[in-house]
């Protein structure tokens, strides 16, 4: 069995998040040592490890629970989690093409900077007016 502590050292996660779960019910069946203090054991840890996994992914505390009610009822609910993991997966993917984007700019206009400095491109900006316009 492990302490509140423990699993946060285990898990990564902040011993206020780790109370929150448990306060907010995204832990099952959490146990009671002989001092009224929270147990845990290792099933409860991967649990926990796929809930910080969850959050990385952008799953609100609200879809965590969705998701979680669903484990509870069994196999027969596979088909709805696997639609809420493919929903978040799809927003994961445009955020990433978002990134790239984004990042592909910034080559860009850094490029732009050294062409410019180097003196083998002339500096336009579409901030600075010339007397010609």
């Amino acid at each position: 069995m492990y302490t509140m502590m423990q699993v946060c050292k285990e898990t990564n996660m902040t011993y206020q998040a780790l109370k929150y779960y448990c306060n907010e019910g995204l832990i099952p069946n959490v146990k009671r040592d002989k001092n009224n203090r929270r147990a845990f054991d290792e099933r409860d840890i991967k649990w926990i490890k796929d809930l910080v996994c969850l959050k990385k992914c952008g799953m609100s505390i609200q879809e965590m629970k969705e998701y979680l009610n669903l484990c509870l009822q069994g196999e027969q609910t596979i088909p709805q989690r696997k639609a809420m993991l493919k929903n978040k997966q799809e927003a994961l993917q445009a955020s990433i093409q978002m990134l790239k984007d984004s990042v592909d700019y910034i080559d860009w206009k850094q490029n732009f900077y050294d062409e410019v400095l180097s003196g083998k491109r002339p500096y336009v900006s579409n901030l600075i007016r010339t007397k010609d316009e």
